[in-house]
This record gives structure tokens, sequence and C-alpha cells, in this order.
């Protein structure tokens, strides 16, 4: 590759001193970055056949996350160590009524740690939480009806149960 750039025409308002720092930063940035899509494009096939295989390097380091939102209220959600449980609870209104959320809470924090959580003026909530350690844990958030009439004398929680199976060759 050349510097041809900086002998275009059209050029002729950059300084060449720019043109000799700038050409070359540009075409450094693209091999990293090609160099980088090679790497992960290695990476994935290799991480699934470990992963297929029962490779436990590969399962760990594979951490997902998974989005929860009001219509997982009861759900049973397996999840490995180091996964993040992303819970989006939507307020709102309906049947004339305004509903708002409380923030959600795990109800064992050694299972699955809180690393954030946002309760908006809409009446929508929102918490992150990793697992951390083997398992069972419900997050849980409360539903507030904030109309000045007509409220619904019981609204039950909405409720996700977590489990954490124990790590391979962790044995007990």
């Amino acid at each position: 590759m050349g510097f041809g750039v900086c002998a275009d025409r059209r050029m002729k308002r950059m300084k060449r001193s720019k043109c000799r720092v700038a050409v070359p930063l540009a075409m450094a940035l693209s091999a990293v970055a090609v160099a980088a899509t090679a790497a992960a494009t290695a990476t994935a096939p290799a991480a699934a056949s470990a992963s297929a295989s029962g490779t436990a390097s590969a399962s760990a380091s594979a951490a997902r996350r998974i989005v929860l939102t009001n219509i997982d209220d009861g759900r049973n959600l397996p999840v490995g160590v180091g996964d993040e449980v992303e819970v989006r609870l939507t307020g709102g209104r309906g049947g004339g009524l305004a509903w708002s959320w409380g923030e959600p809470v795990a109800s064992d924090t050694t299972v699955l740690v809180p690393t954030a959580h946002n309760v908006l003026p809409d009446g929508s909530a929102t918490a992150v939480f990793q697992a951390q350690g083997s398992g069972t844990a419900e997050i849980t958030a409360v539903k507030r009806c904030v109309a000045p009439s007509g409220c619904p004398a019981v609204v039950p929680p909405w409720k996700a149960t977590v489990s954490v199976p124990e790590a391979a060759g962790a044995g007990g």
C-alpha cells in the first residue's frame, strides 16, 4: 500500500505533514480491526466445539446476558455462574389505573449479586444481577397502583426463579 493519497490533487488543502500521519494511522486502525475480527471468528468455532465436548473452561468464559420483562412473570430460569440477568419492567396505564414498579430485588445475594438498578418516573424499573454462586434465588418486584381510587386491594408481585447449578468439579 502506497501513500498515493497524499499526492492526490483533491487533498491539496491537507498539509503533507498531516497526510504523513493520517494515512498510516488509518491503515494501522484498519489492520487492527481486521485482526480483531479474524481473532473473534477463529475463537467462536473453537468455543462452540469445546462447549459441545463438555469443556468447562469454554462454558465459563461464555457468560450470557438474559433479559426478563413483564411477560416473564413466573418464569424459571437456569443460568451459569458469571451470567447476567437483566430485569426490565414497564410501568404504565390500563383500565383507568396507573401502575408503577418497585426496584427488582434478589432473595439471595450470594447467588445473584445486584450490579445495577433504576426506578424511572414513568413507573418502569430495571435491575441487573450477576450469578456468582450456586443455588436458587427469586427476583421479585412489587407493582403499585398509583391511581387516586379504584385500585385492587391485592396486587401479586412479579417473580422469576433463577437457578445456578454447582460448578463442575466443585462436588459436595
